[in-house]
């Protein structure tokens, strides 16, 4: 059973006929972070901000209760400070000596579901996972725990009743409707019932192309944002050039990309044997598909390219959730698992035939000769959407194929410098873009006075290395030869409340080495047939 809840949380037509789906446990009421303050002074650190700008530092900022009031250059590096240049503190206000660390915006995770029953993860454990990464905004992509339940939890957000980011709820296409939706009709009416209930969006897998352009077009009317996985049931219906001249806001992962890449074919070249219902077929296959396409720099490669960016398309790439396609053993193997991974979201990674992202029924090298041909070509085009003005944002769709919750976003920040993304062009992307995809950058995004004040602190330069920004850090021998870890983030700073990053996860080691322990109690107290 826990395989075929998986399999209707993600199926597209679960989707259209409203299936209702558990929801995970909720998170409980907030008993993390200090603040906000009336006033809280950030002393000494060294400012990457996402607005383009080179890093610059020291530099104290003041934030006065969930806002930034103002940002001091207090110096130069190597000198020491003069007390008499730098914002007087009073009495009352609070000071936090961030000396030769580096701040950051708060990140914007673009692809962040809030996990789910069949991969057995509590909210706290997805929400504290998020914000020890510095992940301060999610938008959730489908709102799988349901549309009440994701709406709640972002109420408490915002009023900060919860340790969590600040949450966007997109519904998934059709949910919680009586039925599938089949007219143009059916598709605004929905979209508006849903805008009454307060989403902020939407998320289509595809439908007959006259009902999704309906829906589409609606949402856009009235503000609300739209996402889409071109699942390749209908992308030969609808490819992302369609659903973008429609008003499409982000195109989610790469599927319909290719696709409207086409030159000498209309189809993906499917083997003959293929059935979408065999996760093998579909993701061994799938590794295939960038080579059918346009040459990069071909007339038909750049005129895609152009016409995308006219019409002002986010493409948001996660190229994370697939890594595991290219090199199988290593994403099994990370170092993290041990001790964050929980024992339920592990099996529910295990290879079953009746799930989704678990398709390691015999994966190959040849299978991942064929992803690693994908990735280059993959990340060439979005490497060159970037650089001819083309918006990309971070995603990481954790809770899948081996990812987890927060590391998974510093992955993909990795895998964009693979791309070939400066690392100012990856924070950028991870904060300052999603902000604006998302409305919000008069908000969030980046470090500007009257912004809210969210924030990230990390001890070590992650413009030198992104890995410093991995919950556990990275590796590196010191002057004595010795061996040691670097990094992770310190503090992660929403709306002025200042969360120490390493407690949270350490409270996440012990909720995964309570769900072993548990384990481990029940299976020596099953009879011995049982095991």
């Amino acid at each position: 059973m826990r395989r075929l809840v998986l399999l209707l949380s993600l199926c597209f037509s679960t989707l259209v006929t409203g299936v209702a789906l558990a929801a995970i446990e909720p998170a409980p009421e907030r008993a993390e972070g200090e603040g906000p303050y009336d006033r809280l002074i950030l002393r000494g650190a060294t400012l990457i901000n996402s607005t383009g700008a080179p890093p610059k530092g020291p530099v104290d900022i003041v934030i006065e209760g969930n806002r930034i009031a103002d940002v001091h250059v207090v110096g130069y590096p190597g000198v020491e400070i003069d007390p008499d240049g730098r914002p007087e503190a009073g009495p009352d206000d609070r000071e936090l000596d961030l000396s030769g660390m580096y701040i950051l915006p708060g990140f914007v995770d673009m692809h962040a579901h809030i996990g789910g029953r069949a991969q057995g993860t509590p909210a706290e454990y997805v929400f504290k996972l998020w914000l020890s990464h510095g992940i301060t905004t999610i938008r959730d992509p489908g709102s799988f725990n349901g549309i009440d339940w994701v709406l709640d939890h972002q109420r408490r957000s915002e009023a900060n009743e919860i340790t969590a980011p600040r949450i966007q709820a997109y519904a998934g296409f059709g949910m919680e409707h009586d039925g599938p939706i089949t007219t143009e009709r059916q598709a605004r009416r929905w979209v508006r019932s849903m805008d009454r209930r307060g989403v902020d969006g939407f998320k289509f897998f595809g439908s007959h192309p006259d009902v999704l352009r309906a829906a589409i077009e609606e949402a856009s009317d009235r503000g609300l944002g739209t996402a889409q996985h071109h699942a390749q049931l209908e992308v030969g219906r609808a490819n992302v050039l369609d659903t973008a001249e429609w008003g499409l806001t982000t195109m989610e992962h790469w599927y319909g990309l290719p696709e409207a890449l086409f030159e000498d074919r209309t189809l993906q070249h499917y083997r003959l044997d293929y059935n979408y219902q065999d996760e093998y077929h579909r993701f061994a296959e799938a590794g295939k598909l960038w080579r059918q396409a346009a040459a990069p720099g071909s007339e038909h490669w750049n005129r895609v390219r152009d016409q995308l960016i006219d019409l002002g398309l986010t493409i948001n790439p996660t190229f994370n959730i697939y890594e595991a396609n290219r090199d199988f053993m290593a994403q099994r193997r990370a170092e993290w698992h041990e001790q964050y991974t929980l024992p339920s979201l592990w099996d529910f990674f295990e290879p079953d035939r009746r799930a989704h992202g678990s398709y390691w029924f015999d994966w190959t090298t040849e299978d991942e000769i064929n992803w690693r041909e994908n990735y280059r070509l993959w990340m060439k085009f979005i490497n060159d959407y970037k650089n001819h003005g083309g918006r990309v944002t971070v995603g990481s769709d954790s809770g899948y194929i081996y990812k987890i919750y927060g590391f998974g976003f510093i992955q993909e920040m990795e895998l964009l410098q693979e791309a070939g993304f400066h690392p100012l062009e990856v924070i950028r992307a991870a904060s300052l873009h999603g902000a604006k995809t998302l409305g919000m950058d008069d908000k969030v995004g980046s470090i500007e006075p009257g912004k809210l004040a969210d924030l990230v602190v990390v001890e070590e330069n992650p413009l030198q290395n992104l890995k410093v920004l991995y919950g556990t850090g990275a590796i590196r021998v010191d002057d004595n030869n010795e061996l040691k870890r670097v990094g992770g983030v310190r503090y992660t700073i929403k709306d002025g409340i200042i969360f120490d990053a390493e407690q949270l996860r350490a409270d996440v080691r012990e909720m995964v080495q309570e769900a072993k322990d548990e384990r481990d109690i029940e299976r020596l107290t099953q009879p011995a047939a049982e095991f």
